[in-house]
């Protein structure tokens, strides 16, 4: 059986992308290229390797026996090189390569698109690829670096990284306020007009402390329920009732009067903002820079507008 000629790694990278992306055109998406080149160099592949590594039909691209031997011994070698590779940049602080972030649309436009544009200006020579989705993406299959998530992390094989925490309110607008009596206690929540954000595990049940150190669960019935922060808010400022919104999203309105705290001696816990990403032997370095400087970045926005970002990483 006559050997192979001289494989491209270009072509190595490609099939990767294919393999992960699980089609040509994504993975022409991930990789920035027209879907036509991924088919050449997969085709190029192919004759060079004299296999077939992906079944096509109209609908569906499949890894055949083959494709998936050759990706399972490939994937380590290929992230081992590129992990270096980027090492390499990191050291000259000249980032490059493509960084792929996903995360909520509520949380990109808050905050993260703004960080994602800083942090590109830095790095003249690396493509960020911004991406938002409000399910939880599966980092390693759909090719992600790093996927921001806001809240309570459960178990998991991937790494994660604590960037900040964030407060939770509870708010209602003035137009509303003025129908109803203010409520004292977080038992008066009960009794309101209550807005439910389904995108929580338990949107009906809250549990407050006090400074004083009393505690108080509460369960609360909607007939008025929205599936993004976003949508909460812009719901709560038309007077419809009362719910509770994370600092990122309430802290405008309030700030416009548009929405007012309630119950400011009852706190609610505090949730996370962390980093995760895909475990490996090593955290490239285009993932390592972007962690420190959005932890920064979320540092300086929760102490106010007075503080400035002073990294250079």
């Amino acid at each position: 059986m006559a050997l192979p000629g001289r494989i491209d790694l270009n072509d190595l990278l490609v099939f990767e992308a294919v393999a992960e992306a699980g089609g040509f055109t994504a993975a022409a998406q991930r990789l920035g290229v027209a879907t036509p080149k991924v088919s050449v160099e997969i085709s190029r592949l192919e004759s060079k390797l004299g296999v077939a590594l992906f079944s096509r039909t109209t609908r569906t691209v499949a890894m055949t026996d083959a494709g998936q031997a050759l990706y399972e011994e490939c994937r380590p070698l290929l992230q081992g090189l590129t992990e270096a590779i980027e090492r390499a940049a990191f050291d000259t602080k000249e980032l490059a390569g493509t960084l792929r972030i996903s995360s909520t649309a509520d949380h990109v436009a808050l905050t993260l698109a703004p960080a994602m544009a800083a942090f590109a200006q830095r790095h003249p020579h690396l493509v960020v690829d911004l991406r938002t989705t409000d399910r939880v993406v599966d980092l390693v299959e759909e090719g992600f670096d790093i996927a921001i998530r806001l809240g309570w992390l459960q178990d998991s094989s991937l790494h994660a990284v604590k960037l900040g925490e964030f407060d939770q309110y509870v708010v209602a607008s003035p137009g509303y306020l003025r129908r109803i009596k203010h409520p004292e206690t977080p038992k008066d929540l009960e009794d309101l007009d209550w807005v439910a954000l389904t995108l929580l595990p338990t949107p009906f049940t809250w549990k407050f402390s006090s400074s004083s150190g009393q505690t108080a669960t509460i369960h609360v019935k909607s007939r008025f329920r929205v599936d993004s922060a976003r949508a909460l808010r812009s719901v709560l400022e038309q007077h419809v009732g009362v719910s509770i919104l994370d600092q990122f999203n309430a802290q405008d309105g309030i700030n416009a009067k548009r929405l007012i705290r309630l119950l400011p001696k009852w706190s609610l816990p505090s949730a996370g903002v962390y980093a995760v990403y895909p475990p490996g032997r090593q955290v490239p370095a285009k993932v390592r820079s972007f962690i420190d400087f959005y932890q920064q970045y979320l540092k300086d926005l929760r102490a106010g507008p007075t503080s400035t970002l002073t990294r250079k990483n």
